[in-house]
């Protein structure tokens, strides 16, 4: 069993598939080319540090392109993170910034479309894992028949309408929640559209551990039964806690579905021998930070061995919290900032964290305590360090505090995958809707009748 941090590093020692191999020789002139499929002109410049006006001249052919800009070229295309597996094909939809993907890929999958609408995830999400694979926006307008086949289709699905926190946020404001919320209820209807139009062996669906009790258990009643009923998939879901896998209590629901009958059991899962503590993942201020080259100085000052100074708290704010949560305590409520220690195990990290942080306080000795940093954060979700943050620390708060525990959607994977490989080589299928034409009209009726159906909370 693996002890302690769980960690993914992926290399590319083969080709994943037919176009994403960065051993294939490529000049300055095709890689700017195939970025540039995916990229304005000015984003490239941007990125490798130029002006538009030398992109400009490079794609003209007025300038050649230096051979020196070939590496960079190359990691914009294909990604910083490595992967090598060539067992399974997967697509991720509602991607964030590709934790269940990196998860996957530790299991011997390897992605070929991915979906994310939200521009600063998307940044993440390409810079890590390059612009060699289809990606599209909004999969509400994206045609079916337009998403390269899969082994397995991945999907976290917005929690936002079915969260505690969300559906306390959205009744505040008199917003509907669930499947009556039309911004993002129903996006789980557009992962089963694609799962009856592309039939994979098999998906991983991840979501809040409310999903389970919303409107009084009709909401996951309903996914249910269009995952089993509608699409014909043997279906298994568990709740599992990330505190097994990170310093961190982060309840998520976990929905596995095959395409075939398998002896597939959660008793399978195996979790670390020695319980993860904040240590593991706090900067070390005794000279062993480990000094990341794409990270320089912006969250830790290695000059002085110590967290820069701007994640302290400021002395109003650490007031403000300090009177919020007096005063709740005297109301008898809970409410109230979170003060943890390295021995400890912090709360759910939330995409709120950039706000105040005041979930996970880092307590320091004759100080005010201060946030985590963004590069914490990324260790709290079980990320490398060589995963790049080339956002904001706003966006990176909430790209964390969306994203999924990754060592705990790898476990999952290394246990689905032997049904997953069984079920491709059989090529089992189903005795149920087989025409994508009809699957997608018992789709949207099931939307249609969810959203009718819904409770108004």
């Amino acid at each position: 069993m693996p002890l302690g941090i769980f960690v993914i590093r992926m290399t590319y020692d083969a080709p994943v598939n037919g176009t994403k191999n960065p051993n294939e020789t490529h000049d300055a002139s095709e890689l700017i080319a195939l970025l540039r499929e995916s990229m304005t002109r000015r984003q490239l410049a941007e990125s490798l540090g130029v002006s538009t006006s030398t992109v400009e001249r490079w794609e003209s052919g007025k300038v050649e392109c230096k051979q020196a800009y070939v590496p960079a070229l190359r990691e914009l295309y294909y990604g910083t993170t490595r992967e090598d597996g060539t067992d399974f094909r997967t697509i991720d939809l509602f991607a964030g910034i590709g934790g269940i993907r990196r998860g996957f890929a530790s299991a011997g999958g390897h992605a070929v479309f991915s979906s994310e609408w939200n521009e600063f995830s998307t940044r993440t999400y390409r810079t890590n894992y390059g612009f060699a694979e289809d990606m599209a926006g909004d999969i509400t307008k994206v045609d079916a028949d337009d998403i390269p086949d899969c082994d397995v289709v991945l999907a976290g699905f917005p929690c936002q309408p079915f969260s505690l926190a969300g559906v306390s946020k959205k009744r505040s404001l008199g917003r509907e929640t669930g499947f009556r919320d039309k911004t993002q209820g129903t996006l789980f209807f557009d992962v089963a559209r694609v799962i009856a139009a592309k039939r994979p062996a098999a998906f991983l669906l991840e979501n809040v551990k409310n999903l389970t009790s919303h409107d009084h258990g009709r909401t996951f009643r309903v996914i249910l039964d269009a995952l089993q009923n509608e699409l014909g998939y043997e279906v298994h879901w568990k709740v599992v806690d990330g505190q097994h896998f990170v310093p961190q209590h982060r309840e998520r629901i976990y929905i596995v579905g095959f395409r075939g009958h398998t002896d597939f059991t959660w008793d399978d899962l195996e979790y670390p021998e020695r319980k993860p503590i904040l240590a593991d993942i706090l900067h070390r201020t005794d000279g062993t930070e480990p000094y990341l080259p794409w990270d320089s100085d912006r969250f830790f000052d290695h000059e002085h061995d110590k967290v820069q100074d701007k994640y302290t708290l400021t002395p109003r704010l650490w007031q403000y919290l300090r009177d919020y949560k007096a005063k709740h305590e005297a109301l008898g409520h809970g409410f109230g900032y979170g003060l943890v220690t390295p021995d400890m195990v912090s709360r759910t990290l939330s995409a709120r964290y950039h706000k105040d942080g005041s979930e996970i306080l880092v307590a320091q000795e004759g100080d005010r305590p201060r946030r985590l940093t963004p590069r914490e954060c990324a260790r709290l979700m079980g990320y490398p360090d060589d995963f790049r943050i080339p956002v904001s620390d706003t966006q990176a708060y909430r790209q964390f505090g969306n994203s999924v525990v990754v060592p705990a959607v790898a476990e999952i994977a290394r246990i689905m995958r032997p049904h997953i490989l069984r079920i491709m080589a059989e090529g089992e299928e189903p005795e149920l809707v087989s025409d994508s034409e009809m699957a997608d009209e018992a789709i949207q009726k099931a939307r249609q009748l969810a959203v009718a159906g819904a409770g108004s909370d």
